[in-house]
């Protein structure tokens, strides 16, 4: 039977009882401490975390950095494993944490540990492309690292010049399961891309913005990173990444020459009346 380790577990979650169940389920026996940050559910995502013993804290929507420092405010054990409510340790990795924990030196510099993370997009695992690896730190010594970034896109980072190491094994996440969500999640990346960057001084040039910058994404994931070995959907990913990055900088773009609507032609005004 496997030890406990001195680790909390660190999740957010909203509604999320399918992904979250089988989240808690890929933990089962490795953590002494498993803390759930939810807001606004309307399923039973509170009581799954609940069967799997997870202290949970209701906290009103405040954004992904602040929901997931505050998750973090709440884990008491020497180690902390940061996941989302739709990802699961594999097997390989589980192994690579347990023995990093139970072997890391005291005083060593090291203070954290990153890995993979691989996707399972309509129906197949992405192992190619611009999804994958996609690496991150996750698992951190308590006290020694906080979220930062901007919203939506939050990430780990240490609060000193510390270290960190390469864990094994994949840390799985169940993404879009239908292409419809991989687009309204593309519409609002590039709408927070957009606020954040708008009053931001840098270049905004119309053929790299809107033609260049789209189509250099599509030919990296697909071709020199080898989306295409993913088949249907490397080619849906590649695509998807082109289009949002059309509509980030092209949007930029956009907002920056935001006298381009205030003054339409006469025979435009005149088309439109008289539909």
């Amino acid at each position: 039977m496997e030890k406990s380790l001195q680790l909390s577990v660190s999740i957010i979650a909203k509604n999320e009882e399918v992904g979250l169940r089988r989240a808690l389920e890929s933990l089962d026996g490795i953590a002494e401490e498993i803390i759930v940050v939810h807001n606004d559910c309307t399923d039973r995502t509170v009581q799954v975390a609940l069967e799997f013993g997870a202290k949970c804290y209701e906290k009103k929507w405040s954004g992904f950095i602040d929901q997931k420092n505050f998750a973090l405010s709440k884990c008491t054990q020497k180690w902390i494993l940061c996941i989302d409510a739709d990802e699961c340790l594999s097997q390989e990795l589980r192994n690579s944490i347990q023995e990093f924990i139970l072997g890391v030196v005291q005083h060593s510099k090291v203070k954290g540990a990153s890995f993979n993370r691989c996707c399972f997009f309509l129906g197949k695992w992405i192992k190619h492309g611009d999804w994958y690896p996609d690496r991150k730190l996750g698992l951190i010594q308590n006290g020694k690292a906080n979220w930062v970034g901007l919203n939506p896109h939050a990430k780990l980072s240490f609060t000193d010049d510390y270290k960190q190491k390469f864990l094994h094994g994949d840390l799985e996440h169940y993404s879009y399961d239908k292409i419809r969500f991989l687009s309204v999640k593309t519409l609002q990346y590039s709408d927070d891309f957009i606020l954040n960057n708008k009053f931001k001084s840098h270049s905004c040039n119309f053929y790299i913005s809107v033609i260049l910058r789209p189509l250099w994404r599509f030919i990296r994931g697909y071709f020199i990173r080898c989306g295409f070995l993913d088949g249907a959907q490397g080619f849906v990913i590649a695509l998807s990444t082109a289009y949002e990055t059309l509509l980030k900088h092209g949007g930029l773009w956009e907002s920056r020459n935001n006298n381009l609507d205030k003054n339409p032609p006469s025979n435009f005004r005149k088309g439109i009346k008289n539909e």
